[in-house]
């Protein structure tokens, strides 16, 4: 494994692309436009000279980090000479499916396709193309450059080939794999979703205010983050997306709270837009985005 194309330069994009770099992958982020690409070069620039300034990464990697980092509009470009392609997109079936037809028309026969997704099945992804046993999903966590964790999920035809390898780059980023069969929701969006849903009715109807229902998770169950603090982190729109596909999915339990979907109608998306459960200043904006 020599060069990753990751396509999206979204949250999600701009941290896989910061952790494959700085792992001495040669990374090809692709997106629609130049614009947008050189708005992610100057966010994961920032991101790789903080953990520098920071002691996170010596100074040799520094620069090799800087290095291996390339920025592509033209989607062939990006993905054909790379052994392994991230798609980090909305979560949109439609969208998906047809960026991976695209690839797999692109790249080479035994180039690794992965798609970064907390719900959607890499089965239905992966027959799309003419290569379903290298097709897998790779679930990262935000923020990328901190959360340990890569939930590896297999799709039907998914091979134990294509595992391995894909759990070898989740340790040479030094993260944590965790192998998971397809279900939707996987494993942590199935539980964090009930979660976050039931702290999103509780502030609803009352019975406590966004930041003791946060405080009591904290403190109570150990939780690193509030349900209502991780939802604004994630984005309230991409929430109710997850919500809305396990819903279908998996039933009633996983109706999106009416609260929730009246934040994302009003503009309320969290963190990114400046308020969701809470309010946040610019410069906690511009941490997310």
């Amino acid at each position: 494994m020599r060069q990753v194309a990751i396509v999206g330069s979204g949250v999600m994009g701009k941290g896989i692309a910061y952790a494959c770099a700085i792992s001495g992958y040669k990374v090809i982020l692709n997106d629609l436009n130049e614009e947008i690409l050189n708005k992610a070069k100057d966010d994961i620039n920032q991101l790789i000279d903080g953990s520098f300034e920071k002691g996170f990464l010596k100074e040799e990697m520094y620069f090799i980090a800087k290095e291996n980092l390339h920025f592509e509009t033209d989607l062939e470009i990006a993905a054909r000479d790379s052994q392994l392609v991230i798609e980090a997109v909305l979560e949109k079936m439609g969208l998906k499916i047809g960026i991976f037809k695209k690839l797999d028309q692109i790249c080479g026969e035994d180039t690794i396709l992965a798609t970064n997704t907390s719900t959607m099945s890499p089965t239905e992804i992966a027959a799309q193309t003419s290569r379903p046993d290298k097709v897998v999903a790779m679930h990262f966590f935000n923020p990328v450059h901190k959360m340990k964790l890569i939930e590896v999920i297999r799709g039907l035809e998914t091979s134990d080939e294509t595992v391995g390898i894909v759990k070898e780059v989740a340790t040479q980023m030094k993260k944590q794999a965790v192998e998971v069969n397809e279900f939707p929701g996987f494993v942590t969006s199935r539980m964090n979703c009930l979660i976050g849903n039931e702290a999103m009715n509780m502030l609803m109807e009352g019975v406590s205010s966004a930041e003791d229902i946060d405080q009591a998770m904290k403190l109570g169950l150990n939780h690193p983050m509030g349900p209502l603090e991780l939802a604004d982190l994630v984005g309230l729109d991409t929430r109710l997306r997850n919500m809305e596909y396990l819903y279908k999915t998996l039933g009633e339990k996983y109706r999106p709270c009416p609260l929730l979907v009246k934040y994302v109608k009003a503009g309320r998306l969290g963190k990114k837009s400046g308020s969701g459960f809470y309010e946040y200043n610019q410069e906690a904006i511009n941490e997310t985005v």
